[in-house]
């Protein structure tokens, strides 16, 4: 507001003028007086008037009052633009004074002119300086906050102003509230330059709000999808299987094209660019190509669909040769190599496989990479051909001679050759006796003698071994090879080393299924039961240890032994105590011929002596009982005691065994 300068006279007139409004008439003479009576000595002035423009002024004193609103502060109110200076705007919202906004706070709007009605915000009602004080711009926030969070609610569209760029997006002005728009919302494709849109009034969705801290996140870009998705809705419905359509080639990936339909993409697949076989997309197709497509399929819920290029193409098929048959050689060129085969393009569109099976006769063929490589020209033969599922088989090792035509003629059972170990398992050893010609060498015709657990035992990968022609499945292709039959069988010789009941030493190898192998002599191996391994003191033998075992089984047709550690033993012990009763028995022959030699000289007189003489023997029994349970005497005092008690009897009888003492009741 412009401030006026105001002269002497001019403020003793205000003075006048408002205390007029204020005072009582009969004041009015007493005031007049005091400021002087210039003009009214001469009696000119109208006193009559001035009663009547006193009761007006308090007339229209009381509707000022009246007209007056109640402003509260801190709250929001409109007003009227009375006058705007290069700075200020100077609004009138009905209260005793006028308020001042700064023009900085109207520079959304350039056309704001007098006359306009605005909100604004009422700070102070009264400041310092004694000023009404006003904010448009705090106004605009509070009710940009309301509109905001009504708008987001209601999930509704809002126009807003692009003021600037900044870090990750745009800086957006809605109804004076600063929102962000992050770079990845401004659209659905990347947008490099965030500068071209400041500036510019755009549509957003207002998409995050932080009631905290009031920050407001919006976008554009789901507006864009929105009215995309809408698009592909209404082309999708009208989409048929087999309808050709134009489209803009749009991306180009390393597994298809992308093809702009006209708001919604389809894709084609690799697969379908080409009948013939290509390496990336871009061989065929380019960016912003105009293309005429089939449809191949849709998918309603998930808005794909899947197009066809080659389709609106001729089928290499129908241009293939329609002499071609099996049996025939063609030439191609390798397009793509697999594990399991090469892929051989014999005509423009038209492959076919050569399985690694067919590469080679060799059985040890790993990958087709060993014999081909991709872009290689080969000769091929044709193996079987299928126009129908447009399918063809070819081969290679078919050009070639097969070698098992002469393996009857060339390795005859009995015959003996030297061949390669290309492979094991656990039932024997696969060898190469030349390529495409193998054969197998069972595990239990690689040695005579010992059991082989695992073939590694006795040769090791790509080693040569000599081997004997067994027998001979051509129709199979199969040979029987043999390693222990290079040598007579020795077990026509053990035959007659390990008879029953023969006793060898041997070593214990080690522990078996419920009892122990053991190395003999000659490079043979048995078998002991644990039960058979049980020494003289109760132990078992343990790994490498040397005894005796004696033989009780030999099975020359199953090439097994069995042998005993614990009959060794036993038998020895069995053949003392049997030494000892053929001792003891012979010395009590000897005693019962004396005994006979002496009765054939005794007479009826001699009965006496007999009797007394059984006597003797049997308390002789009784005594040496006796001892034997009560003490041990030695050998010395059995012999005095015996003698001591022979010569109480008789002095004439000789000593005989407790075997004789029957003898005499025979003959009683």
């Amino acid at each position: 507001m412009t401030n006026l300068q105001n002269s002497p006279e001019t403020e003793k007139e205000t003075k006048i003028s408002t205390e007029l409004f204020h005072t009582p008439s009969h004041y009015i003479r007493k005031k007049l007086e005091d400021y002087g009576d210039e003009g009214i000595s001469d009696g000119s002035f109208d006193w009559d008037a001035l009663e009547k423009t006193s009761t007006r002024s308090q007339e229209l004193l009381e509707e000022f009052h009246t007209a007056i609103r109640t402003i509260n502060q801190h709250e929001i109110v409109k007003g009227t633009v009375v006058a705007i200076t290069p700075k200020d705007v100077v609004i009138n919202i009905n209260y005793k004074s006028e308020g001042v906004v700064p023009r900085t706070e109207f520079r959304y709007n350039p056309d704001l002119k007098v006359g306009d009605e605005v909100e604004v915000y009422v700070d102070e009602l009264e400041s310092k300086n004694g000023l009404l004080v006003l904010s448009h711009k705090n106004a605009r926030l509070l009710r940009a906050w309301d509109k905001v969070n009504e708008i987001y609610e209601a999930d509704g569209v809002v126009t807003g102003y692009v003021k600037c760029r900044t870090k990750g997006g745009l800086i957006v002005d809605l109804f004076g509230l600063e929102a962000f728009l992050p770079g990845s919302q401004i659209d659905i494709k990347p947008i490099k330059d965030y500068d071209m849109f400041v500036g510019k009034n755009m549509e957003f969705k207002i998409v995050k709000i932080n009631p905290e801290f009031r920050n407001v996140v919006v976008s554009h870009k789901v507006l864009l999808e929105e009215e995309l998705e809408q698009q592909k809705k209404d082309i999708i419905s009208k989409l048929e299987k087999g309808q050709v359509l134009e489209g803009t080639v749009k991306a180009i990936t390393s597994y298809g094209v992308f093809v702009d339909l006209g708001g919604v993409d389809g894709l084609i697949h690799i697969t379908d660019l080409s009948w013939g076989r290509i390496n990336h997309p871009e061989e065929v197709m380019s960016v912003n190509q105009k293309i005429n497509v089939v449809v191949l399929g849709f998918d309603e819920e998930k808005k794909r669909i899947s197009l066809g290029y080659k389709q609106l193409q001729p089928h290499p098929w129908d241009q293939l040769d329609p002499n071609l048959k099996a049996g025939d050689r063609v030439k191609g060129r390798v397009v793509m190599i697999t594990d399991y085969g090469a892929f051989v393009e014999i005509a423009p569109g038209v492959e076919g496989l050569v399985h690694v099976s067919e590469m080679s006769y060799s059985q040890h063929v790993k990958s087709a990479r060993d014999f081909v490589k991709e872009g290689d020209e080969i000769e091929v033969m044709a193996l079987s051909i299928d126009r129908e599922e447009r399918k063809i088989s070819l081969g290679i090792k078919q050009l070639q001679e097969d070698p098992w035509k002469h393996v009857p003629e060339k390795y005859p059972v009995g015959s003996r050759h030297t061949a390669t170990v290309r492979n094991f398992t656990n039932f024997g050893i696969f060898v190469e006796l030349e390529e495409g010609v193998d054969g197998l060498i069972h595990i239990s015709d690689l040695s005579w003698t010992k059991k082989i657990k695992h073939p590694s035992e006795v040769t090791k990968i790509n080693e040569k071994i000599d081997v004997v022609v067994l027998d001979i499945d051509t129709e199979h292709r199969r040979l029987s090879l043999g390693h222990k039959q290079l040598e007579p069988d020795p077990w026509e010789t053990f035959a007659t080393i390990f008879e029953l009941g023969s006793v060898h030493e041997g070593v214990v190898l080690e522990k078996a299924d419920k009892g122990y192998i053991i190395a003999l002599p000659y490079g043979i191996e048995g078998y002991a039961t644990t039960k058979h391994m049980k020494k003289e003191d109760g132990t078992l033998l343990k790994t490498d240890d040397r005894a005796l075992f004696k033989v009780i089984e030999f099975n020359k047709g199953e090439k097994k032994i069995l042998v005993s550690h614990t009959k060794v033993w036993q038998e020895e012990k069995e053949k003392a105590r049997e030494s000892k009763r053929k001792r003891e028995s012979k010395d009590t022959a000897k005693a019962l011929e004396k005994m006979r030699k002496s009765l054939e000289k005794t007479t009826l007189g001699d009965l006496e002596a007999l009797s007394s003489l059984k006597e003797a023997l049997a308390q002789q029994a009784n005594q040496a009982e006796i001892a034997k349970k009560e003490t041990k005497p030695t050998k010395a005092k059995k012999k005095k005691e015996t003698k001591a008690k022979a010569g109480k009897g008789s002095d004439e009888k000789p000593d005989l065994p407790d075997a004789a003492a029957e003898l005499p009741q025979s003959h009683e």
